[in-house]
């Protein structure tokens, strides 16, 4: 029991830093849209396709990636994950052209995070823990993912002007590079026993594929999607257009990342206790309070930085809620696929996020149309969620004696 102990800490320790370094580097790629932008003369939409892109492509891979890691191992998908994340940063700090920062920003870049972020991170999280304590053991992995996100972002300003743009990602790359030795500290983390027969990679497919609640629940993911990256692209440019001063996006992008580690363990904490799908549901109508309060109020050096702490607190919660919602139906034996499945919906809306915010920009001047969708999305993923029973599939019911 106590070996198991520190197996589990072990691979919880090491989750948590792979999510900080990768997932805090991914949340400050909007501070290099001005920069970047500015000297090859480029609209926002050249930058916001590509970031937009590495949302999708890293969607599309994620159920392959959370598949070979249900198999062969998180440690592996994670070391090539970490190359390939490490590699496009290079090659995306010597990027000219829009072809070639596609290729290094949005493809390369996106499968390397396919292999370090939460689908796969948390499917090893999640075997690793006990069942009563897997939420909130997503929740503690996704809260450092968040403080990543708000050491990296002021970290990531400030070598950018002390270095330059393209020094500044090389830097970063190096960074990244360190979740290669980081990955050893993953292996030793079986996948636990389900009850119920085993599947294989069709049966299980076909069984979460035709779960209402699994469509219902990636559907409602799509949301998050859109609004955490239409934000983390183009609110602090949107914040410069009104008038604030060019720092206050990282900061207020720094408070999300600061408020999201309380409203990420609170999340796994509140998803052992209650449903999870109600859980989403109030998540989502909060969203939409605060996103129009924001849209709505006049926009001062203050309420940005309200809005950056309220958005945190929503931030990332829906992570370990949604992912806890998966293992509850179906068991932990295939879960990095399919949380990779739904975390696909996720980053389809995080492509429209990014790219329909820099397409709406550039052809009206304004991101009010941006803003007012992200609203009336927010009460489309609450009634989604509602309706979801978090209850095992018939496979993982104890049969009656």
């Amino acid at each position: 029991m106590s070996s198991a102990w520190r197996n589990s800490t072990w691979i919880l320790l090491g989750s948590s830093l792979i999510l900080a370094v990768s997932l805090g580097v991914r949340h400050g790629f909007g501070l290099f849209l001005p920069p970047m932008s500015a000297e090859f003369g480029w609209g926002r939409e050249v930058f916001a396709f590509a970031i937009a892109l590495q949302n999708l492509i890293w969607g599309i891979a994620q159920p392959f990636t959370g598949a070979l890691a249900d198999r062969f191992g998180v440690a592996k998908a994670v070391l090539i994950g970490g190359i390939l994340y490490a590699v496009g940063l290079v090659l995306m700090a010597m990027a000219d052209t829009p072809t070639s920062l596609a290729l290094s920003a949005g493809l390369l870049i996106g499968i390397g995070l396919s292999g370090t972020s939460f689908s796969v991170i948390l499917g090893a999280v999640g075997r690793a823990a006990s069942p009563e304590k897997r939420s909130m053991a997503m929740g503690i992995a996704a809260a450092a993912g968040s403080f990543g996100q708000f050491a990296m972002l002021p970290g990531t300003l400030g070598l950018i002007g002390w270095l330059g743009w393209s020094s500044a990602l090389l830097a970063l790359g190096l960074l990244v590079a360190l979740i290669v030795p980081l990955a050893a500290m993953l292996r030793g983390g079986p996948p636990a026993p389900d009850s119920g027969p085993r599947q294989s990679l069709p049966e299980a497919l076909r069984e979460a594929l035709g779960h209402s609640g699994f469509r219902l629940l990636a559907l409602g993911f799509f949301v998050c999607g859109f609004q955490v990256v239409f934000i983390g692209i183009h609110l602090p440019a949107y914040l410069v257009d009104r008038g604030l001063p060019a720092a206050t996006g990282t900061t207020v992008l720094a408070l999300v990342g600061l408020f999201n580690i309380v409203g990420t363990y609170t999340a796994g904490w509140l998803g052992g206790k209650y449903s999870k799908p109600k859980l989403l549901t109030a998540l989502y109508l909060l969203r939409a309070v605060v996103i129009t309060t924001f849209f709505l109020a006049p926009l001062t050096l203050w309420t940005a930085y309200g809005f950056g702490i309220a958005m945190g607190l929503l931030w990332l919660s829906t992570v370990p809620l949604t992912n806890g919602t998966v293992a509850t139906l179906f068991g932990v034996r295939n879960l990095s696929m399919l949380g990779g499945i739904v975390f696909l919906l996720h980053q389809i809306g995080s492509f429209f996020g990014g790219w329909l915010g820099g397409w709406v920009y550039d052809r009206t001047g304004s991101y009010d149309l941006v803003w007012q969708l992200s609203i009336a999305l927010c009460f489309m993923a609450a009634a989604l969620n509602w309706p979801i029973r978090e209850q095992p599939v018939a496979r993982l019911q104890p049969e009656p004696a």
